[in-house]
């Protein structure tokens, strides 16, 4: 049985998250949505996930305040925070692992979840010749990644 990234997807406009919820499923990844923060905190304490993906304008609570409360129940877990805007001030993005903003293509976007979904492994140099390379993925939430521009652009 192949192995499918299990993402928490968390976007109150049930319109959005059907539609992105169905091309992720069709890319090979496993999700779980939530239209109110409050009940996706709630899931967080009883399931595991690889992969947060948070809406950043919700009414109810943004996905900046939710990052951090679902960072304070998992901190492991990796949050990739979507919006409508180029950029976000630094300490909106203080909790999040990515940030996908305007322009910003889907090939980006599930590159960086399957990425940031890998698990960490520990490599111990046993020996001559190897040399352990640093590689920083997932990224230090320190420094988020932040996805501006598009390789290609949206006709809709």
């Amino acid at each position: 049985m192949e192995h499918r990234t299990t993402v928490l997807y968390v976007d109150d406009n049930p319109r959005s998250s059907r539609l992105l919820a169905g091309v992720l499923e069709e890319c090979g990844f496993r999700v779980t949505v939530k239209v109110d923060p409050t009940e996706a905190l709630a899931l967080c304490r009883r399931a595991s996930f690889e992969v947060a993906l948070l809406d950043y304008e919700m009414p109810a609570m943004s996905g900046s305040r939710l990052a951090r409360e679902i960072k304070s129940l998992v901190p492991d877990l990796p949050v990739v925070l979507l919006s409508g805007r180029r950029k976000l001030p630094s300490p909106e993005l203080e909790f999040v692992n990515a940030h996908f903003g305007f322009g910003t293509s889907l090939d980006d976007l599930l590159w960086t979840m399957r990425i940031l979904a890998t698990p960490k492994v520990v490599v111990q140099n046993h020996g001559a010749g190897f040399h352990n390379r640093d590689h920083h993925f997932p990224r230090p939430i320190s420094e988020p990644l932040r996805v501006t521009e598009s390789r290609w652009s949206d006709s809709t």
